[in-house]
């Protein structure tokens, strides 16, 4: 909210990084034009928690990302469920032997 103050009465979520945007300034504020350039990063962050555009935008590109791999064609060599579920183990304690009587 722009008063500062949240839904319930407290502070607002964003009240944090905008206290921290304030304080960069007021500590730079002598340099000018460089001072400002020190405070890009908080000012960044406030921006992320009012708008969460990067947080957005990290979603969108994981849900392209498994839309993607859904419409892949199956791998050729891919493991079926059982291979996964035993990793290869269980099952196997002949071949295990004979690995182990290798050494």
């Amino acid at each position: 909210m722009a008063s500062g103050y949240g839904l319930n009465g407290g502070p607002g979520r964003c009240y944090p990084f905008w206290q921290e945007v304030l304080g960069c300034y007021v500590v730079n504020s002598s340099e000018g034009e460089a001072g400002k350039k020190k405070c890009i990063p908080a000012l960044e962050d406030y921006n992320e928690c009012l708008h969460h555009k990067k947080e957005i935008l990290r979603a969108m590109k994981m849900q392209t990302a498994l839309r993607k791999a859904e419409a892949a064609p199956p791998r050729e060599n891919s493991p079926n469920a059982e291979q996964i579920r035993s990793l290869g183990l269980i099952g196997k304690e002949e071949e295990s032997a004979a690995v182990l009587a290798q050494r």
